[in-house]
């Protein structure tokens, strides 16, 4: 059963009451796990700036997968035969494979190892592995709130990897009941060949708010 983080200490930004297209709401906080499990909670997610501070994002636009739009080519079809695939088999070592050797995962500092790590251990972080002979090849992690899946980072070591650890998830989230809410944070064009999609904020809130009275799919919560 997953453990509740103590109160957030935090008066977090209502992204409710955002101006629209600002997708920056905050600067500052900390990383305990009641901060980033409350602002999940509210609709935002943590994110360095390029100075360095911690930033409280709410992007407007919202990328968005909805789970019956979930394309699957082919040659993907082909290639998700040859993997294997576990949930929560090796959280630690998928966070590590989205931060190495890429410029984008540089956000994914020590400090963010240790906070998610924290809520994985609590039971509200997940991860998909993806394993070719034994080998892991890709994988994603990401904050499971009742019916919200709140998609951090995905890897790949060979092509595909990182696309059939998001069908996965997919799978294992339709397989569930509910409404449930697959957040990307954005819309990019990797992903919209995956049928991503952009929402406003304000209807990606109002998805949240019915989400979260949902029990977790991946979490026993």
């Amino acid at each position: 059963m997953a453990q509740l983080p103590d109160p957030c200490r935090w008066l977090l930004p209502d992204p409710a009451a955002a101006e629209r297209g600002v997708d920056v709401l905050a600067v500052g906080a900390d990383l305990d796990v009641s901060t980033v499990f409350a602002a999940y909670a509210t609709g935002l997610f943590p994110m360095h700036l390029a100075s360095g501070e911690l930033a409280w994002w709410s992007p407007d636009p919202r990328g968005v997968l909805p789970l019956d739009g979930l394309r699957v080519s082919r040659s993907l079809r082909r290639s998700m035969r040859r993997f294997e695939y576990t949930v929560d088999g090796a959280f630690a070592d998928v966070m590590q494979g989205c931060r190495e050797g890429r410029d984008d995962g540089a956000w994914i500092t020590d400090e963010f190892v240790t906070a998610y790590t924290r809520l994985h251990e609590l039971g509200w972080a997940h991860s998909v592995e993806v394993w070719r002979d034994g080998e892991l090849v890709g994988g994603l992690y990401g904050v499971e709130i009742g019916g919200l899946f709140a998609g951090e980072s995905m890897f790949h070591r060979v092509t595909d990897a990182s696309k059939a650890a998001l069908a996965h998830l997919v799978e294992r989230l339709r397989a569930c009941d509910g409404q449930r809410l697959l957040d990307v944070q954005w819309r990019t064009d990797h992903l919209a060949t995956m049928g991503v999609e952009e929402i406003p904020r304000e209807t990606y809130l109002a998805r949240l708010a019915r989400a979260l009275d949902l029990p977790p799919c991946l979490g026993e919560g």
